[in-house]
């Protein structure tokens, strides 16, 4: 489903990824793991095709790095789920409104929209704040509103970058169990984050940054 095969990234003379190859599969739930700068949002905008790999190949569901017209692009981005640390809210309307906007984006019906959002609010435990703004939530709510709006399109893969970076132990954790259960439904998840602790309770495969390489890792409990 994705593979990433001999990739090498650098921007000006600095290499980020030095040769680095990852495979991802159907309905896995992968955790990233590394120290801030070491490269993790580097391989997701790989993923995304934001930037592009100077040697090797990036292969994410039908969509080839080397081949990849610029006009595909947003249609793989239809396909997978992207979250942010920071949110990236849209400050003027409502909860509801925001999680809607990634569908009439791709022209849905409206009564499509309308089944779709209230669902996902459903699946993230958001439906009684469907009518708020973003300036009246918490941050773990504007983070789950985020995260319904990365769904609205049932992706086969879900991004997260450092999804809680900029929450509470609670909220972070109540972030981690949403994830889990989005994956128990058979989406696939790559999570990076800093946070040990966090990847422990993912209880998925590890994957590590370290010195520009790329690992697969155990934790020790």
């Amino acid at each position: 489903m994705v593979k990433v095969l001999n990739a090498t990234m650098s921007f000006s003379s600095t290499v980020v990824l030095d040769h680095i190859s990852l495979d991802i599969k159907a309905g896995e739930f992968v955790s990233l793991v590394g120290t801030t700068g070491s490269g993790k949002s580097t391989l997701l905008r790989l993923l995304y095709m934001d930037i592009f790999p100077k040697t090797g190949i990036v292969t994410v569901g039908n969509f080839v790095s080397s081949s990849i017209k610029r006009k595909q692009i947003p249609l793989l981005r239809r396909k997978l789920g992207i979250i942010f640390q920071d949110f990236k809210l849209l400050d003027d309307r409502s909860v509801y409104d925001n999680v809607a906007f990634a569908l009439h984006v791709t022209h849905a019906r409206r009564s499509d929209i309308k089944k779709k959002v209230l669902n996902v609010l459903a699946n993230v435990g958001l439906s009684h704040k469907r009518n708020s703004m973003p300036n009246q939530l918490s941050g773990g709510e504007a983070q789950r509103v985020a995260i319904a709006r990365a769904l609205v399109n049932e992706p086969f893969l879900l991004l997260a970058d450092e999804p809680t970076g900029n929450l509470d132990p609670a909220s972070s954790l109540e972030i981690l169990k949403i994830l889990k259960d989005i994956n128990a439904r058979g989406t696939a998840v790559l999570m990076a984050t800093h946070n040990y602790d966090l990847v422990r309770k993912a209880e998925g495969r590890i994957v590590q940054i370290k010195e520009k390489k790329l690992f697969d890792v155990k934790l020790k409990h």
